[in-house]
């Protein structure tokens, strides 16, 4: 797999599932993770096997739960668009009914992200990572 320059650019790698990277959006309003499939020219689900369709699911509900347990959400958003990066990619979102998005979703909200500084983007790779770790 060989991974999109945009995706490249604004996420970091946290770990490695069986089946995805998984991948923290430089966003620092939001807890974001993105599930991204290590298969090449992968752009929708049913371009996956059955077999890698279900474990998509599996990393998926670990993520999920990821983010729930970390974050306390009170809302996760998930989604799949590939409108702008057509590499098969999942989002992962916690979200809070107090965010300053909220109720809308992210996407296009606000003309320009606000990255993490270094050592807070680093921190919360470490606990993201260590999450995963405990799920595995």
């Amino acid at each position: 797999m060989i991974l999109d320059e945009e995706l490249a650019k604004n996420s970091r790698l946290v770990t490695n599932l069986p089946l995805c990277e998984v991948r923290i959006q430089n966003e620092a309003r939001f807890p974001w993770i993105i599930l991204v499939p290590k298969r090449g020219n992968i752009e929708e689900i049913i371009d996956l096997s059955i077999e890698d369709q279900e474990q998509l699911l599996k990393e998926l509900r670990m993520a999920s739960q990821v983010m729930q347990t970390q974050f306390d959400a009170d809302k996760l958003n998930i989604g799949a668009l590939g409108n702008i990066v057509r590499q098969l990619h999942l989002h992962v979102i916690a979200r809070y009914e107090t965010d300053l998005a909220w109720p809308n979703p992210v996407w296009g909200y606000f003309e320009l992200s606000t990255q993490y500084a270094a050592d807070a983007l680093e921190r919360r790779i470490k606990l993201l990572k260590d999450a995963f770790d405990k799920l595995a």
